[in-house]
């Protein structure tokens, strides 16, 4: 049997295609197969036992060894419901430190970019929305949600694309040493922002895949009530940048 999809043969789109992040949190759930399953781990093998007993096919004796060793299967899938619980409650936290870490890296950026706004407001005449932007997101710095820390990244991104266009109009502005070192911090820290994203979205990654394997995963997740996570995305305007000639 061939590929279902091969690149040799095709079909292939020669335009290419955008590709974008779907903002949708899918809940886990099961159905009764699920229940059944579970049921059937605890009575089955004694419901047998005890039912060649009472048909006098199997000694009362053994089918009572056999009924009190087939609740072992339900045993061991309850301890395999409470691992599963324990691990995915750790790969929550592992999120939660993983989005930490870049809400660190947001908040020191910001107070690079309001330092070197200051500095420029010194030397040119600054947009004034860039002072407000900034402002706004000091007081904001500590995100919450996936939402709220992906707004502040965008915003951050916003301002800093403004302080660009002050750099290209005042070039002698480059050779300004704090106004330099500070550029060459930011420049660093988008660097660590952009590693502790993809952490981060590896991370995500794992949790949408495990929440979803059935069995003892997918049970506890359904009854916990769990959805899959939404990675970090980029926004429209970092992505209509990167299609633009550089060279």
């Amino acid at each position: 049997m061939g590929n279902e999809l091969d690149e040799v043969t095709g079909p292939v789109n020669r335009a290419g295609r955008d590709i974008n992040v779907i903002e949708k949190q899918i809940p886990v759930t099961i159905g009764v197969g699920s229940l059944i399953f579970e049921i059937a781990l605890w009575v089955a093998v004694p419901a047998v036992a005890l039912g060649g007993v009472a048909l006098g096919l199997v000694p009362l004796q053994d089918g009572l060894i056999v009924a009190a060793l087939g609740v072992l299967p339900g045993l061991i899938f309850l301890f395999m419901k409470i691992n599963a619980l324990a691990y995915l409650r750790k790969l929550q936290q592992k999120i939660q430190a993983d989005a930490s870490q870049i809400d660190n890296y947001l908040e020191q950026r910001v107070i690079i970019l309001n330092n070197v706004v200051g500095l420029l407001n010194k030397a040119v005449d600054l947009d004034k929305d860039v002072m407000k932007s900034v402002t706004a997101l000091r007081s904001g710095a500590s995100t919450g949600t996936d939402a709220q820390r992906n707004a502040a990244s965008a915003e951050m991104e916003s301002v800093l694309s403004r302080i660009n266009v002050a750099f290209e109009a005042y070039p002698d502005l480059k050779a300004h040493a704090a106004v330099a070192d500070a550029m060459q911090q930011n420049s660093y820290l988008q660097k660590e922002i952009t590693a502790a994203r993809t952490l981060y979205n590896d991370t995500v990654a794992i949790w949408n895949q495990d929440i979803f394997a059935w069995p003892a995963k997918q049970i506890v997740a359904a009854r916990n009530r769990y959805t899959t996570r939404i990675p970090f995305t980029a926004t429209a305007e970092t992505k209509a940048a990167a299609r633009e000639t550089f060279f």
